[in-house]
């Protein structure tokens, strides 16, 4: 039987935010893979072995927004929930039109948040 990974890549150049997810997600009994940026996530060659990616929209270099368009372009299908700290004209429905699954401000709803991922990992 093949399964479907469970580990989930967590993206945030806010290693406070980082930790707190990724100790979030194991709570709920992921795999969390933390990323202190999208570069780094791309060079670590874990995309194939994710369910799920939960990115911040603002980082240094590559935003979440970037990383959105890059996976799209790259026809990847793992889905990506945008969560973000910084007040934004952007809405839940300009990401979603982008092609993430969901939209979090922070601090992130620690519940619906895991009801997404369980979702997306299913």
């Amino acid at each position: 039987m093949n399964m479907r990974p469970r580990t989930i890549a967590v993206i945030d150049d806010d290693l406070r935010v980082l930790e707190s997810l990724v100790n979030l997600l194991a709570s709920f009994g992921f795999k969390a893979d933390g990323h202190i940026s999208a570069e780094h996530f791309l060079a670590s060659g874990t995309l194939s072995k994710i369910c799920c990616i939960v990115t911040d929209v603002e980082m240094r270099q590559m935003s979440g927004l970037d990383l959105l368009q890059h996976l799209k372009k790259s026809n990847c299908t793992v889905p990506v929930i945008v969560i973000t700290g910084k007040p934004s004209e952007l809405s839940e429905s300009f990401y979603i039109e982008k092609g993430a699954i969901a939209f979090f401000k922070k601090p992130v709803d620690g519940e619906a948040l895991m009801k997404i991922i369980s979702s997306a990992c299913a």
